[in-house]
């Protein structure tokens, strides 16, 4: 995920031989996943299903939804590859349908459930990115398809961007009183809680993309004015979080000494970061707001040395590892 949206930015700004790397390196990855899940399904199924049933690790698994999406939208964008990215798109709707209601009917029958504190945490917020990565992904190919019914797919991204805000307010409210009323400790600050603006920004990206859409759809043009309220309403809320988010890690790292070493988690810092630049870089130009071009450009490189320095980390930690 993280991989992808920083190959879009490049491309974006027209940093194309960097774009195609991302974007390749990227299918290397999206395979090299699937493979690793069926291994260890296969290899390990209790652990695997033990994994999917609870509670606050069971969301994880929608990153597979968000990142079958961002791929096909880098195949469109860089490749303008439509067939596909229309592949991607089905199997992202048929991931999302399974995973979601799947992850959710286990979790409300779930025989022994968490308290709020040991049962919830930014991962939570994939039930919002996922979605929104599909609308993304749909809006894409609506403008590049001839062959899409236009005015039933604006209908599903619209419906898929609303139901991601609604869903924001659910869960964020949960994930909120969690951080201000409960004990909050260094151990509990993990990456994932940057989806806090993440699921924010993937939300003003869709929305930077429903208003180039209906500029040429007639479905969606009466909406525009609300479209780009809502859209500017996701990125102000997204831009909160980045302060606090910055002094909550000081506060880990530098006050209270919390280790820095690699661990798989920080990818989930670099997809929020690296959305953020994508998104404001897209809204400053769908929305005519230039003077936002800047902030999308430094958040870009600011993700890109995310990127590769939790990259670099990584290929360490494998090494390492094979030397023991």
């Amino acid at each position: 995920m993280g991989t992808g949206v920083i190959s879009i930015s490049a491309g974006l700004l027209h940093v194309m031989l960097l774009a195609k790397i991302l974007l390749w390196l990227n299918v290397l990855f999206y395979a090299v996943l699937w493979l690793l899940n069926f291994w260890r399904l296969y290899r390990y199924a209790p652990e695997f299903l033990a994994d999917f049933s609870a509670i606050l690790k069971g969301s994880g698994f929608l990153t597979m939804v968000a990142a079958t999406a961002v791929l096909g939208s880098q195949l469109i964008l860089l490749e303008n590859d439509l067939v596909l990215a229309t592949i991607l798109l089905g199997m992202a709707t048929l991931l999302y349908l399974t995973l979601n209601y799947g992850l959710l009917a286990r979790f409300v029958t779930h025989p022994r459930k968490p308290g709020l504190a040991e049962g919830i945490s930014g991962g939570w917020l994939l039930h919002i990115i996922a979605p929104q990565s599909i609308a993304v992904l749909i809006l894409l190919l609506d403008a590049r398809c001839a062959f899409l019914p236009r005015a039933e797919f604006d209908f599903i991204a619209l419906s898929l961007w609303l139901l991601g805000g609604m869903l924001y307010i659910w869960v964020m409210t949960l994930i909120f009183y969690r951080m201000i009323f409960m004990d909050f400790i260094p151990e509990h600050l993990h990456s994932s809680y940057w989806s806090n603006m993440g699921a924010m920004a993937i939300s003003t990206l869709a929305g930077s993309l429903l208003v180039l859409n209906g500029e040429s759809a007639p479905y969606l043009q009466p909406l525009l004015p609300f479209i780009k309220g809502f859209t500017l309403f996701y990125w102000a809320g997204g831009s909160w979080w980045i302060p606090l988010l910055l002094i909550l890690g000081f506060w880990r790292y530098v006050i209270r000494k919390f280790p820095l070493r690699y661990d798989a988690s920080y990818w989930a810092m670099v997809f929020p970061v690296g959305m953020y630049g994508l998104a404001t870089l897209h809204m400053a130009r769908s929305m005519h707001l230039i003077f936002l071009d800047p902030l999308g450009r430094v958040f870009f490189f600011l993700a890109l040395t995310a990127w590769s320095l939790t990259f670099l980390a990584m290929l360490y930690s494998i090494l390492q590892g094979f030397r023991k």
